[in-house]
């Protein structure tokens, strides 16, 4: 045997040695990655457009508040239940054929609901429309690991975050003046040129990695490839660690924006259908501003993902119960700001739970984890969604009984946390002493760089 201490350094040597070059990076990736990003910018469009067409659909397709709700529950259905499929496919087919799929399918799906006469066509549309959408983001964050250092990795995701909310403030800004008036055909049909317009750059022009920088081959024989691809990604506690943050964290912004924060704003806190607008709105702006700089904080000091993910919890368990416990029928206006702001905040921190998953797997496993984490946040989110529902119909419309589940689900999701971020940690300390191939190689040694605090870089 080798002299203690000799055989760690000679493992790394030999495995730094082996490991392919970390991604330069430059102008050809930012150029490749925005091709990316485009695409997901257009499906987060079509993904919020209904936000601001609910009143016209329940009058376009004569249903009530309950089957208009569906909508958004199939869409997040479809999305949370394509979540580890699409990670598969990613990892099988590459980056370029899941996202070109992705935008014919969402594409098709927003056609499909400026034609639909009926309720039932609208509904299949949507999820057409959820299919495609759920192909976009994992697909992005493929390109950001494939192109860009290891080092850069958080920020990237946190950009393409921040350009997914730009989306939603298209919806806000642009469709929504369109629809009221110009009408329902050529507000969706009219958006749905974008879908099209983005199809030419990506399919002339976007590729899946730099030279030299493709995955390992697969082993020969393609049995089981599902099965073991979803239980080796399982395996590994940073990817199960991934999903927990990604469904502590996400859930409580996306169930305000998506269907109960303008109710809630309206009914149970007496503000007008403007004045709740432009606080969902500044969940929105919060959520811009915020995402950069949790990218930057995690970028430059990997040991700031746990904090900055709990701290989040913590800083929006106690704003919810602020605004439910305060005395009177309505919290004042500046606790309900200050409420939105943090909000804001819970989108960027769901993007650390890739941060976990990121370095847990090798490159040809970087899609199926990234879908596993990725079905946390959406999973949450359904749950409250309807659990909300369940306790409005209930209580008889009480707001304050109706958001503690909120609770319920950051306690559960907290717990896992903590169960599991020591073994977590301990497995990527690992990998820094054999680092995996591809990818997650760079990753791993720009976790160790950033441990012993030499040449940290944003």
């Amino acid at each position: 045997m080798s002299p203690a201490g000799a055989a760690p350094a000679g493992a790394a040597g030999a495995s730094a040695a082996a490991a392919p070059k970390d991604p330069e990076g430059g102008r050809t990736a930012v150029a490749v990655w925005s091709i990316g990003v485009c695409v997901y910018f257009v499906a987060v469009i079509f993904r919020t457009s209904l936000g601001v067409a609910g009143l016209e659909a329940a009058d376009r397709f004569h249903v009530n508040a309950s089957a208009l709700s569906v909508f958004s529950l199939l869409q997040l259905l479809v999305y949370a239940g394509m979540q580890i499929p699409v990670g598969l496919m990613v990892d099988r087919l590459g980056t370029k054929k899941v996202l070109t799929l992705g935008a014919v399918l969402f594409t098709a799906g927003q056609i499909g609901f400026a034609l639909s006469p009926t309720y039932g066509m609208a509904l299949a549309a949507r999820a057409l429309l959820g299919c495609g959408d759920a192909m976009t983001f994992i697909s992005v964050l493929r390109l950001g690991t494939r192109w860009f250092p290891a080092r850069r990795a958080p920020v990237m995701a946190q950009l393409a975050g921040l350009v997914g909310m730009a989306g939603n403030l298209v919806s806000t800004l642009v469709l929504a003046p369109v629809l009221h008036g110009a009408g329902w055909v050529p507000a969706f049909a009219g958006s749905a040129v974008a879908g099209l317009v983005v199809l030419v750059p990506l399919t002339l022009f976007l590729r899946d990695q730099p030279e030299g920088h493709e995955p390992a081959p697969r082993p020969r024989g393609t049995g089981g490839f599902v099965r073991r691809q979803i239980a080796e990604s399982w395996r590994e506690p940073g990817t199960r660690l991934g999903l927990w943050v990604h469904f502590t964290t996400q859930f409580p912004a996306m169930v305000f924006l998506l269907l109960w924060g303008m109710p809630f704003l309206v009914e149970a806190q007496g503000l007008s259908r403007t004045a709740a607008g432009a606080l969902l709105t500044l969940v929105v702006v919060s959520h811009m501003c915020c995402g950069l700089l949790y990218g930057q904080l995690v970028g430059r000091r990997q040991s700031a993902r746990l904090p900055l993910a709990l701290g989040t919890v913590a800083l929006t368990a106690l704003l919810w119960a602020s605004v439910l416990v305060y005395p009177g029928d309505r919290a004042p206006m500046g606790l309900l700001v200050a409420l939105c702001v943090g909000l804001g905040t819970c989108g960027p921190a769901s993007m650390i739970g890739f941060d976990f998953a990121r370095p847990a797997n090798p490159a040809e496993r970087q899609g199926t984890a990234s879908g596993i984490t990725n079905m946390g946040g959406f999973i949450a989110t359904m749950t409250t969604l309807l659990a909300v529902g369940l306790l409005l119909d209930a209580t008889g419309d009480d707001y304050r009984v109706a958001f503690s589940s909120v609770f319920v689900l950051q306690a559960l999701g907290t717990a896992r946390i903590l169960r599991l971020r020591g073994r977590a940690l301990a497995r990527e300390r690992e990998h820094l002493g054999a680092p995996w191939t591809g990818a997650t190689a760079t990753s791993a040694a720009g976790l160790g760089r950033t441990a012993t605090g030499s040449r940290r870089s944003a």
